[in-house]
């Protein structure tokens, strides 16, 4: 299912981009910057160039629906600067791509027609974007709302509700799938059950509702969904954006194993963290083959954003995580000898 992967994305006057290019591993790929620094549009720009294949709604009108731009004006997605500018982003798979031009003077989405969109949706891409914010709770009446009234909500969230709520696949759950499957029940202590939009943790101890776990367990029941119902696939496409979220350390070691075996099982994916575990876990438990790239948004001496891609954690540069927490130790090192004066 190569030909649904991403391999390129090249961005000009976008959001905070003046412009930017950047290649991808078909397996993982790990957003890492401070903040500010365009991790979650880079993810939404990806995410909605693969999700127009599943809708076939116009490529402008599904950005402008997850950036919000005020008064859904399109071209307030234009980086901004005095008088006239031109916004152009490309994404690429292997035998396709889709590109979208607009102004900052335009208005209506409906109006900016993206090219090569025909060909692009010619291949179907799976995908699935797992907000910061858990949203399985809110779940009950959420998207009849968004479909029939003007709520401030990305859209995103109406899709993940809609994601999670699938049936199960029919048929035995192949191997790879319930090992996974396994390894979260563990994790979360149950299975996730769904009543009428309703998400339960049904334990030994019976039937918990979503709103009393810890966030961080619902986002964990949410993959075990996405996996059981079969969202997750071989040829899919997942982002997920700070999975570190309202979860304990001790269990980000589980979490990465599982985004790993995801590529293993030919899901790609992209993810932005702020998290040092999240990164050395990565560097710790990936092997040989598996295909994993770190991708360093930074700003440059005039304040342009960058990107710099490299497939070895300790060649990241510059690594924002990795130096904070440097010095850290180095400060209680100095504390430890001076005997905290």
């Amino acid at each position: 299912m190569s030909e649904t992967k991403l391999t390129r994305l090249q961005l000009e006057n976008f959001t905070a981009f003046r412009e930017l290019d950047v290649s991808f591993s078909p397996g993982v790929n790990v957003f890492i910057g401070t903040n500010g620094t365009g991790k979650t549009h880079l993810l939404k720009v990806l995410y909605d160039a693969c999700e127009v294949t599943r809708t076939r709604e116009p490529l402008a009108l599904k950005l402008v629906r997850d950036f919000m731009p005020a008064h859904d004006r399109i071209g307030r997605l234009v980086h901004r600067r005095q008088g006239s500018s031109m916004a152009n982003m490309k994404v690429q798979r292997r035998e396709s791509e889709i590109s979208l031009t607009f102004s900052n003077h335009a208005e209506a989405a409906a109006l900016v027609v993206a090219a090569d969109f025909d060909r692009w949706i010619e291949t179907k891409t799976d995908c699935a974007y797992i907000p910061v914010k858990e949203m399985l709770t809110h779940a009950p009446g959420f998207r009849s709302l968004y479909d029939s009234h003007a709520i401030a909500f990305e859209q995103i969230y109406a899709d993940i509700i809609g994601r999670a709520l699938y049936p199960v696949l029919r048929g035995p759950t192949d191997p790879p799938r319930r090992r996974l499957l396994r390894v979260l029940q563990r994790t979360i202590d149950g299975k996730v059950v769904t009543e009428d939009e309703h998400f339960y943790l049904h334990s030994k101890q019976g039937k918990l509702e979503f709103s009393l776990l810890a966030e961080g367990m619902r986002k964990l029941g949410l993959i075990w969904k996405l996996i059981q119902n079969g969202t997750l696939y071989s040829g899919a496409v997942l982002f997920w954006d700070e999975p570190e979220a309202n979860l304990n350390p001790s269990v980000l070691g589980e979490v990465v194993e599982i985004v790993l075996e995801l590529q293993r099982l030919g899901i790609q994916v992209f993810l932005a963290t702020h998290h040092y575990v999240v990164l050395k876990e990565f560097d710790l438990r990936k092997k040989a083959a598996d295909g994993v790239l770190y991708h360093a948004l930074y700003r440059d001496h005039r304040a342009v954003l960058r990107v710099a891609t490299t497939a070895d954690y300790d060649a990241i540069e510059p690594n924002a995580i990795g130096e904070t927490f440097v010095g850290l130790y180095d400060r209680e090192v100095q504390r430890a000898l001076h005997g905290g004066d």
